[in-house]
């Protein structure tokens, strides 16, 4: 039964898949190769809130010998938070189940590439099996935003199934090195807007570029792609790390989440990685040079980039034409926004070959951004960080744009820091305040009669769905005069609380410490009486980063012992604890417990020797 599924799956997919492709590899077939079958791909319903860049899912076949990877999660809660508004009983329960089905689907995707990688290729089929036959069963029409979820799920099967069967590579025309220079009129138009117009918009995006482009000119050169690519950014964001879309498309590469989830970028509730500059152009270089597998050459990759390679496949398959000799074939046939982002990066790249004759000149670029980077485990506020160790709060915030809400999340995690700032970091994160995880925030609104929900809304300036959420309403046109409502706002609520003092160890120090839950070499040197340099040196530490269960060796001897002398004994008795017997005999209790090296959890039992004043 398995063997027929995945028979039907494939009779389904691989004709479609070769069908895109055909127009790529008609060219580059040898002699004695079959051309694929071709077939009409099928339309792939777009997100109405990400329709535009890059929302198509990927269909080029990889490598059998090395798997795709997967993202670490499908953002189903925010989606089904938006639209999943209680009208009546069942829709919450249904987006409860749509969310669970997606992700137990993911689960055996993941289960399927740990089968392939052990190389048990009938089980990582069976697991696909199951994936697939989950995601058939999920009914998105009450939650039109889960579409774009599902679809990337089922092009994910299909793909690894492809991956399994692949027998050989896709082979596509053109070459990573020829970013054709044309010139017409389409790109004149563009660079005369480019020094006219929108010419403070250029001269400041070029000023920024200098910020992230010389990482991202290395990056594309260790992938063996054309450095003009470099200035893509200039057009998707203007290098402005924080630019976002009407499309929701976010970051210097401006990225969609679906996007960004295939090629590894993390959204949690403390990070969004698109934008983060670093990881966002590793992710950026993967998806054109898939691309460019697809597609072969830079101008059609540029035009897919923008609007999805399923967008512009579909628009090749209706030409006549072979469009890799001329792109601009393809020109009045894609969308307003992708038929002038080709002319627009390619008037950049004219302006910037030659500014003097398009009188750009006097062009100055920022300084590129230089930090160290330091790891820990601990929640803490960047204005924290920033005070401890006198830096700007505003530069710490560009240089770790992809912190959410200015919070470091509570698992190892690397932050910038100035230059010269990260030894004094590690000195003093233990004693930054703890900050409390981002709570949405909320005001209280008591129902007036004659209020409806709708019109709460609109004087809070937030949503009806919202407030229903919120407040666990049913039925939003029934409400009670006098009852308190919870209005959620826009921001976050965060408290801190002021960092422990470390204990000191009296008596014998130990040769070793176990690691536990909290520790951090500060602690553990405060504790011990020694330094964290001289822990690390011992240990063979290279950085600061510790992991639970971990044994280390203590440097130092023992401690001073406490002098005896003119103290009184005591034999402890039943009933007894630290703090009667202290204050049976008129002392402090800290004073008890140090001179009988004692420690507050330290159990006492009848018949123990104590010294008492």
């Amino acid at each position: 039964m398995a063997n027929l599924f995945r028979l039907i799956l494939l009779l389904i997919v691989l004709p479609w898949f070769y069908g895109c492709n055909q127009t790529v590899i008609k060219n580059s077939l040898p002699d004695n190769a079959q051309p694929p079958i071709q077939a009409e791909k099928p339309e792939v319903p777009s997100d109405p809130v990400e329709a535009g860049q890059k929302d198509e899912p990927a269909t080029v076949v990889a490598d059998p010998t090395q798997p795709a990877e997967l993202p670490e999660a499908i953002d189903t809660e925010a989606t089904l938070t938006e639209n999943s508004a209680p009208t009546n009983g069942n829709v919450a329960e249904n987006g409860k189940k749509i969310e669970i089905a997606l992700d137990e689907a993911l689960d055996f995707i993941r289960a399927s590439h740990e089968f392939w990688q052990a190389g048990e290729l009938d089980n990582a089929l069976e697991a696909l099996d199951k994936a697939y036959s989950l995601i058939l069963d999920v009914d998105t029409a009450s939650n039109p935003k889960l579409i774009q979820q599902k679809e990337d799920l089922r092009f994910l099967i299909s793909k690894r199934i492809l991956e399994i069967y692949a027998s050989r590579h896709i082979v596509v025309n053109g070459h990573h090195k020829a970013i054709p220079m044309d010139m017409n009129r389409h790109i004149k138009a563009e660079i005369k807007l480019f020094t006219n117009g929108e010419r403070k918009f250029f001269i400041e995006s070029y000023r920024r570029s200098g910020l992230y482009r010389p990482a991202i000119v290395a990056a594309l050169q260790e992938a063996g792609l054309p450095t003009e690519l470099s200035w893509l950014p200039l057009i998707e964001s203007g290098f402005k790390s924080h630019a976002l879309s009407k499309a929701r498309a976010l970051g210097l590469w401006q990225f969609i989440p679906s996007t960004g989830y295939k090629f590894g970028l993390k959204r949690t509730t403390y990070l969004d990685e698109r934008l983060d500059p670093v990881k966002s152009t590793r992710a950026a270089v993967a998806y054109l040079k898939e691309l460019h597998q697809i597609f072969g050459d830079w101008t059609t990759v540029l035009a897919a980039y923008n609007c999805g390679e399923g967008r512009v496949l579909r628009v090749i398959r209706t030409q006549n034409v072979n469009y890799l000799d001329n792109f601009w074939d393809l020109y009045i046939r894609l969308p307003l926004e992708t038929a002038r982002y080709v002319p627009r990066f390619l008037a950049t790249l004219h302006i910037l070959q030659d500014p003097e004759k398009y009188g750009m000149t006097g062009l100055v670029a920022d300084p590129p951004l230089e930090y160290d980077t330091v790891q820990f485990t601990r929640r803490v506020h960047l204005k924290d960080v920033a005070s401890a160790i006198g830096s700007n709060y505003n530069q710490l915030k560009v240089l770790n744009p992809e912190l959410r809400y200015k919070i470091t999340p509570d698992e190892p995690y690397t932050l910038r820091v100035p230059t010269g700032k990260g030894n004094l970091l590690l000195t003093k994160i233990d004693t930054l305040p703890i900050t409390s995880r981002p709570q949405p925030a909320y005001v209280y609104h008591r129902v007036r009669p004659g209020e409806s929900l709708s019109v709460i809304a609109r004087r809070y300036r937030t949503s009806v769905s919202k407030i229903m959420r919120a407040n666990n309403i049913r039925r939003s046109h029934f409400i009670r005069a006098g009852k308190k409502l919870k209005i959620p706002t826009r921001g976050v609520v965060v408290t801190r609380t002021p960092a422990k003092t470390p204990v000191k160890v009296t008596g014998p120090v130990p040769a070793r410490h176990v690691v536990k839950s909290g520790d951090s070499l500060w602690i553990i040197a405060k504790r011990y009486g020694t330094t964290t340099r001289k822990i690390q040196q011992l240990n063979g530490l290279q950085g600061s980063y510790l992991s639970i269960g971990q044994v280390l060796k203590i440097p130092g001897k023992t401690s001073q012992p406490v002098s005896k002398a003119g103290l009184k004994t005591y034999k402890v008795k039943s009933g007894d604890s630290p703090f009667k017997i202290a204050q049976l005999h008129n002392m402090d209790l800290k004073h008890f417990l140090k001179i009988n090296q004692l420690t507050p959890r330290t159990m006492i039992h009848p018949g123990q020797t104590l010294y008492v004043d």
